[in-house]
């Protein structure tokens, strides 16, 4: 139903390789080598949060997967939701995700900018620190404005830069694993449930970014086939490097220690390895995973807005692109609006950083639940040809994912809701103001529509 926009040579999209890199890049960023210690609270019982966290990631995985087969255009969760549930609802998903993409980059790039201090401005002067963010995010949109070739390369590099180090940490340290640093199983003090409800809220954070390669479809080569393995591969990837991360971090950093700790793997490779060399080595992996994801996102933050404004829901200056086919408007007005959110968490850092990590973490679940529900609402109304046994899996795998989703809501915490209800609840002015401009009143057909899957653009538009 929506048009697949591709750049016109076969050669300037992302293969497997690359769309996976994308998926992992986007997905593990700064938060991950802060996670251990995040969840050291609640003692070793996070790992069940975290294996069942990952078994719902596992689920979504599955179901973009099966979502993209039937609709392999750009847009993922936007296209998903208007498909199923009408215009409305997918300006929504489209609303909700584009907020969650340029203000996660604003969380993104202020947690990025801890780990570069510990080579540069170690002072930690605020003018210091605000021009190193601003650096971290206009490189990566330099980056992506450089076109679609050097995104793939760049993910591919800074992907393997970061994952190796990570996955050397996690299976070395299982070999130095101490018993006596795990401390109490459930350390929280609450029942065994909340601790694994609140854990797996924590959780949540590190699978952010798995449907990036759905949203990039169209930028994807073969997206009916590419698109789907790429999100399970990617997905599986991050799963195995957090759990077995995690768990070599629980068993060679003390309990107490990791507690108070913002740097766990750095922690951890200093225990493993002896000396500070190894934890200064982990520490440039942060800084590269950090930049690795901001470009992905930098991407990903325009691939949905401009999906929506082709079918006439978002603003048309989101279609604007670069002569190299890349989102150029969505790239630049998002970092702006990026910019403008991190100066100002620096000002009033610890209420402004925490409102949007919040707000970034539940916004992105409501195109997920969406998601989700599109998948199991075909599947109990338009799937008839498909095989029972195939029919009764994948309403499983939806059904799970559907839940997980419901389960990610209410663990976000009351603050989260709110902001994050406000948050999307702001786009329904916007979308009357969209509406009454254009004189529409009620559901629109898409007016950019291609048979071929190929965007044509109106001669107005830059490229």
């Amino acid at each position: 139903m929506t048009a697949t926009n591709v750049p016109t040579s076969t050669s300037e999209r992302f293969g497997l390789p690359s769309a996976s890199a994308l998926v992992v890049g986007s997905v593990i960023g700064t938060g991950v080598f802060a996670l251990p210690g995040a969840l050291a609270a609640y003692g070793p019982i996070s790992l069940v949060a975290f294996v069942l966290v990952t078994v719902g990631a596992v689920a979504l995985a599955l179901t973009f997967r099966s979502l993209n087969a039937r609709l392999p255009g750009s847009g993922g969760p936007y296209v998903y939701a208007r498909d199923a549930f009408g215009e409305f609802a997918g300006f929504l998903n489209a609303w909700s995700y584009w907020i969650t993409a340029w203000a996660g980059n604003a969380a993104i790039v202020v947690a990025w900018v801890g780990y570069v201090e510990v080579f540069w401005n170690t002072g930690h002067s605020k003018a210091g620190s605000i021009a190193i963010a601003l650096v971290g995010l206009w490189l990566p949109a330099a980056v992506n404005l450089a076109g679609l070739r050097s995104i793939a390369a760049f993910q591919v590099v800074t992907t393997v830069l970061k994952f190796v180090p990570l996955l050397l940490v996690a299976v070395i340290g299982l070999f130095f694993m101490s018993r006596a640093n795990f401390g109490e199983f459930n350390a929280s003090g609450g029942s065994g449930w909340s601790a694994i409800s609140s854990a797996g809220a924590i959780a949540l954070f590190s699978y952010l970014g798995i449907e990036t390669a759905s949203v990039a479809a169209g930028r994807v080569r073969n997206p009916a086939r590419n698109v789907g393995r790429a999100t399970v591969l990617g997905t599986l990837a991050c799963a195995v490097v957090y759990l077995i991360g995690t768990l070599a971090v629980f068993g060679t950093v003390p309990h107490a220690q990791l507690i108070g700790s913002s740097a766990p793997f750095t922690d951890s490779a200093n225990a493993i390895f002896g000396g500070v060399w190894a934890g200064q080595a982990v520490g440039v992996a942060a800084v590269v995973s950090g930049f690795g994801a901001l470009v992905g996102w930098t991407l990903i933050v325009a691939e949905m807005p401009q999906a929506a404004a082709r079918d006439g829901v978002f603003p048309l200056a989101f279609l604007r692109e670069s002569r190299r086919g890349v989102p150029a408007f969505g790239i630049v007005s998002a970092t702006i609006l990026a910019s403008v959110l991190t100066v100002v968490s620096y000002t009033s850092f610890d209420e402004v950083f925490t409102t949007v990590v919040l707000l970034s973490v539940l916004t992105s679940v409501i195109p997920y639940l969406f998601s989700a529900a599109a998948q199991v609402y075909w599947l109990a109304t338009s799937a008839r040809t498909l095989h029972p046994a195939h029919l009764a899996r994948d309403l499983i795998v939806g059904l799970l994912a559907l839940v997980f989703s419901f389960w990610a809501l209410q663990g976000s915490g009351q603050q989260a809701v709110y902001y994050g209800m406000f948050g999307v609840l702001l786009g329904v002015p916007v979308y009357v103001w969209h509406k009454s401009r254009k004189g529409e009143y009620g559901e629109s057909v898409p007016v950019l529509e291609s048979p071929a899957s190929t965007l044509v653009l109106p001669s107005a538009v830059a490229r």
